[in-house]
């Protein structure tokens, strides 16, 4: 494999907590860094167009490091890139200072284009650094999602994903910058409020059934992020009701989007205090417009508990209090309290993905009722948020128990009614 200049060059895909990306290389370092596309044949064909010599190839050891300290930054973990040798050969002289500079913003900290070309001596040389920033074939990096239009505005991105990966990116520096030794990113036992080894105890000594689901799973791996606001958390629960998850991204970042430093946390002040045009504009319907709306008003009168109070509520009362929200119902708030509070004992008899990892790990034709669900729950008490999280796995295509077939009613894929499957990875 050569480039035609005698370094040899090659390109893998990887993966990462935000999907695969693509890393290309020569022998005098890192020459392209490509985030997901929607598809991996076109993150190929974006490398392949770039370096039209290179061949898919296992990364060499420098170039393995690199992918292991990306991964490990994008997992919200402390991970200095500062290290990672990049082949610059084919930028101009002052795309090369601009991309030295930005490699210098620390994570979790932003700047705008006219501070970075201040900090390179020439104040005036904003829009130049923007063209440059634009032409970053180094993403993460060559940090240039840390930099911000005038005014704290997120302004652009040419990642594909646009706006909706740069907020991603921020987001996960900014919460792993604030994370103390029991961070919810790596789902311990004082993360999530109880000991998760206790918990699969239990339901391998309740449930015989589902401990066999628990040996094909492995081990429980549930994360809890308990980092947002409780404003946040139920406001992105309604932008996300019945969308797929990367068109409710895309919504919930152009709403963040309107605000100065969007990648900090939504407000409900902001909610409150925008015209329904520019809400609408960013892509809301109009129920869910309500429901924000409504949202924002009873948390800025001081209606809704606080995160620290919703701590000292029993599950119910939580359902309780926060199904008063327009657009907020049990279903949404049973997630809050397994993903977000990890509270151990919460089973959604109504979410489409437990029922049918029931059927799958049951061997049940049919799915189950939500009488059924909750007779068998019985057993899995005091601990059925984790039995919850086993039979999500169950419900997914790779699920299958040693010598038996997938049941009817765990192959056939029906749609849910009501809402969409649990989070696919906890």
């Amino acid at each position: 494999m050569d480039d035609g200049t005698g370094n040899p060059q090659g390109f893998a895909l990887f993966e990462t907590p935000i999907g695969r990306c693509g890393m290309a290389w020569s022998g005098r370092g890192i020459t392209a860094l490509n985030l997901p596309e929607n598809k991996d044949s076109a993150t190929r064909a974006r490398l392949v167009r770039l370096f039209p010599h290179a061949r898919e190839a296992p990364p060499p050891p420098s170039a393995q490091r690199a992918i292991e300290q990306i991964v490990a930054l994008l997992r919200g973990e402390a991970s200095d890139l500062g290290s990672i040798v990049l082949d610059l050969d084919a930028s101009p002289p002052f795309h090369r200072r601009v991309y030295e500079a930005a490699r210098a913003i620390a994570p979790g900290a932003t700047i705008s284009y006219g501070e970075l070309a201040a900090r390179l001596g020439q104040p005036g040389a904003a829009r130049a650094v923007g063209q440059a920033l634009g032409r970053n074939r180094f993403a993460i990096v060559i940090p240039c999602h840390r930099v911000l239009a005038a005014g704290g505005r997120v302004g652009g991105f040419s990642a594909n994903g646009g706006v909706t990966t740069k907020l991603r990116l921020l987001t996960i520096e900014r919460d792993s910058t604030r994370l103390d030794g029991t961070a919810a990113s790596e789902g311990g036992a004082q993360a999530l409020g109880f000991d998760p080894a206790a918990a699969v105890a239990h339901l391998r000594a309740a449930d015989p059934a589902l401990a066999q689901v628990i040996d094909v799973v492995g081990p429980f791996r549930m994360r809890v992020d308990g980092r947002s606001s409780l404003f946040v958390a139920l406001a992105e629960a309604i932008v996300y009701q019945q969308l797929t998850g990367k068109a409710a991204a895309t919504i919930f970042a152009r709403v963040r989007a309107l605000f100065p430093r969007a990648h900090e946390e939504l407000t409900a002040r902001q909610i409150h205090g925008t015209s329904e045009a520019r809400l609408r504009g960013a892509g809301l319907s109009r129920g869910k417009l309500l429901s924000l709306r409504d949202l924002a008003a009873r948390t800025l009168a001081g209606d809704l508990p606080s995160l620290s109070e919703v701590h000292a509520l029993d599950d119910e009362a939580v359902i309780e209090r926060l199904t008063q929200v327009r657009g907020i119902g049990r279903w949404t708030v049973e997630m809050l309290l397994i993903f977000r509070l990890g509270r151990p004992d919460v089973l959604p008899v109504g979410d489409y993905g437990v029922r049918k990892g029931f059927a799958a790990a049951f061997r049940k034709r049919d799915l189950p009722s939500a009488a059924d669900l909750e007779k068998r729950g019985q057993l899995w008490r005091p601990y059925r948020s984790v039995a919850s999280w086993y039979l999500w796995r169950a419900a997914e295509p790779a699920f299958r128990l040693p010598g038996r077939q997938r049941s009817t009613a765990a192959s056939e894929g029906a749609r849910p009614t009501e809402a969409p499957v649990g989070p696919a990875s906890g």
